[in-house]
């Protein structure tokens, strides 16, 4: 309404994004730990994958048909668009069979959980090196939204309607990822640093790449590696955090992987204005990289202890 009014202001972008902020406090823990009461536990591994893989896929897809729709018909359109678009999830939520759920303990609320949850994440290294990894490189690398407008005005001299057409080939690349990941097992700790180096090349290869075509081929493999890495990320957190603190671990994801995001924002945005747009990919692909090999060691003895305690047992 207020894009259609002509009375958008810079402050009412603000309050309307805090207070989407505020709504995603209370809804991405809930709806993450959510998926364990929607399956068998054996199940578990695969619909925390396909979960992320739609999120994810939905999230590139969903990009790049809003600079499509913003080209052809203006950006009232897509607001408008994304406002109804959430009577399927209310559709969803109405339509549920509580007696088919698989529903976990509830934990009681008492005071000083929030350290609680805090202290564990610190004790378990499983869970605190992928949070790094993730706090840095959703504040770095996972910011498109900044980076391909100004790769597509600045470097390659296009629009709104170029800008879509490369986030509809991460699109493409963020399929295949997601195919990929959803018919894997339970992940490897290390499988997250190596997804986080190869998504991390990909990621300067489309910095350095000189023409369109050239550009949208490393999208392809920049969509792969985003699809590839989130889903792992979260994979990895949820099956190795106890039931009982699955909720707080997946609040914690929230803040590091979208509490992060607009904070990088503004560093990636600053960067490709005074360093020049490839820049601004530039630094998200080696913060990719050097996350995941500075975390492959640590991460590698995990996995060592863990087949080990799965041999005993």
């Amino acid at each position: 309404v207020l894009t259609g009014t002509h009375e958008m202001r810079l402050w009412t972008v603000y309050v309307l994004a805090l207070a989407l902020g505020f709504v995603n406090v209370f809804d991405n823990p809930a709806r993450q730990s959510f998926i364990s009461e929607l399956v068998p536990p054996d199940d578990l591994p695969n619909a925390v994958t396909l979960n992320s893989v739609s999120m994810n896929i939905a999230r590139v897809f969903g990009a790049a048909l809003g600079g499509v729709v913003a080209a052809a018909f203006g950006l009232v359109l897509c607001f408008g668009l994304n406002a109804v678009s959430f009577g399927a999830v209310l559709a969803s939520l109405a339509v549920m069979r509580a007696a088919d759920l698989f529903p976990a303990r509830r934990i009681t609320r008492e005071p000083g959980q929030i350290r609680q949850g805090l202290r564990y994440v610190r004790g378990t290294p499983e869970l605190l090196i992928p949070l790094v990894m993730i706090a840095v490189i959703g504040a770095l690398a996972w910011e498109f939204p900044v980076s391909l407008p100004l790769m597509a005005s600045k470097v390659f001299g296009g629009g709104a309607a170029a800008y879509g057409v490369m986030a509809s080939v991460m699109g493409v690349g963020a399929v295949a990822g997601g195919l990929v990941a959803a018919g894997r097992g339970r992940p490897r700790a290390t499988a997250l640093c190596l997804s986080a180096i190869g998504w991390g090349i990909a990621i300067l290869l489309a910095a350095e790449a000189p023409t369109m075509p050239l550009e949208l081929a490393a999208l392809v493999f920049v969509g792969y590696g985003s699809i590839t890495f989130n889903s792992m990320a979260k994979t990895v957190l949820q099956l190795a955090a106890k039931p009982t603190m699955r909720g707080r671990v997946m609040a914690l994801w929230g803040l590091a992987w979208l509490g992060s995001t607009p904070i990088g924002g503004s560093i990636i945005g600053w960067i490709g204005q005074d360093a020049g747009a490839r820049w601004s990919l530039v630094v998200g692909g080696l913060a990719a990289l050097l996350s995941g090999l500075l975390a492959f060691p640590a991460l590698t003895r995990i996995d060592r202890r863990r087949a080990a305690e799965d041999r005993i047992s």
